[in-house]
């Protein structure tokens, strides 16, 4: 007998219609579009033997060019299984959460079908979201166009991980938990993440008072503390977020390493980089893999863009950064 389906069993596309076109063919258009101008990048793309991507999760019409960046470097080939680890923006977790439904709404009528994912429950470090705390989020709902897009025609399943505001130490311990899991040559990994959301309304002002090379340290911008006329705000943002991207570049040093030096620049800076708990994972997985594994990361930055050049104390912007990763 058919079995009605349940609320709770299917998590729609909350942010269709807003953050991205709720038509399929305009949407399937758009990401083909921002898609096909990736060019010219050296290793041509996509990248053979990528396993991850960082890219962001802005509404498209301010990430969704820079996301086609990390999505064109997918070495799609073989791959059944892909994880998403994003932020919890409104909702406090001191830990991981996995989703409690069976599917998941995108692009219209189509879904995706969530795997069992019991040995992660089974492990009880990972907590179950409800239906409307999962709606509510846009970290992870805004990758899937884009995973459903690259991955098209292909049997594959989601494994979405909300990432709470979690410690080093914890960001290393889900690392280590969901290593086995990455070094799959069946398995990839999406690390959803906008980098600095600057300004007022975003309680952050921190700027670099000159252009590098100075040491002088940053300081807080008010009303009446203005900027340099010899250093505006939008290239002080850019020398702050190329910065964190310079220390997660590998191979410069180990992926332990660069989970330490990474730690230390958020508590100097405190940059607003969303998804540095998702990143902190993924760094503590990279760092499992090379004591177990053996292996070598690499992580290589492509694209950078801010989503408006800020002048004045009343701007605002949201920067949008995506990289890929192989080991």
């Amino acid at each position: 007998m058919f079995r009605r389906e349940k609320r709770q069993d299917v998590r729609s596309a909350s942010h269709a219609g807003s953050w991205y076109t709720d038509d399929g063919d305009e949407l399937a258009n758009e990401l083909s579009g921002w898609l096909n101008k990736v060019q010219g990048t050296d290793p041509p793309y996509p990248i053979a033997g990528c396993k991850a991507v960082i890219a962001p999760h802005a509404g498209y019409s301010y990430s969704g060019p820079a996301a086609a960046w990390a999505y064109k470097s997918i070495d799609t080939v073989g791959i059944k299984r892909v994880f998403i680890l994003g932020p919890s923006h409104h909702l406090y977790l001191n830990g991981c959460a996995l989703s409690g439904c069976k599917d998941m709404r995108t692009m219209r009528l189509m879904s995706t079908l969530i795997p069992a994912i019991s040995e992660l429950r089974d492990t009880g470090k990972f907590e179950s979201l409800d239906i409307d705390d999962d709606e509510a989020e846009h970290s992870l709902e805004m990758h899937l166009p884009y995973v459903r897009t690259i991955f098209k025609g292909m049997d594959i399943s989601i494994v979405p991980i909300m990432v709470g505001a979690i410690s080093q130490q914890s960001e290393s311990a889900y690392g280590q938990l969901l290593a086995p899991y990455l070094a799959r040559e069946d398995t990839f990994c999406v690390v959803s993440s906008d980098f600095c959301h600057w300004g007022t309304r975003f309680s952050y002002t921190y700027y670099y008072p000159e252009p590098e090379p100075s040491n002088e340290p940053g300081i807080r911008l008010s009303r009446t503390v203005p900027p340099s006329d010899a250093h505006p705000i939008h290239e002080s943002i850019g020398r702050l977020d190329h910065e964190a991207m310079e220390i997660l570049t590998l191979p410069s040093s180990s992926a332990s390493e660069v989970h330490v030096d990474f730690a230390k620049y958020l508590s100097r800076t405190k940059n607003t980089i969303c998804g540095r708990h998702p990143i902190g994972v993924l760094l503590g997985a990279l760092t499992a893999l090379e004591e177990s594994k053996d292996v070598h990361p690499t992580i290589k930055w492509v694209r950078y863009e801010q989503s408006s050049a800020c002048e004045t104390i009343r701007d605002s912007s949201v920067s949008y950064a995506s990289a890929w990763i192989k080991f």
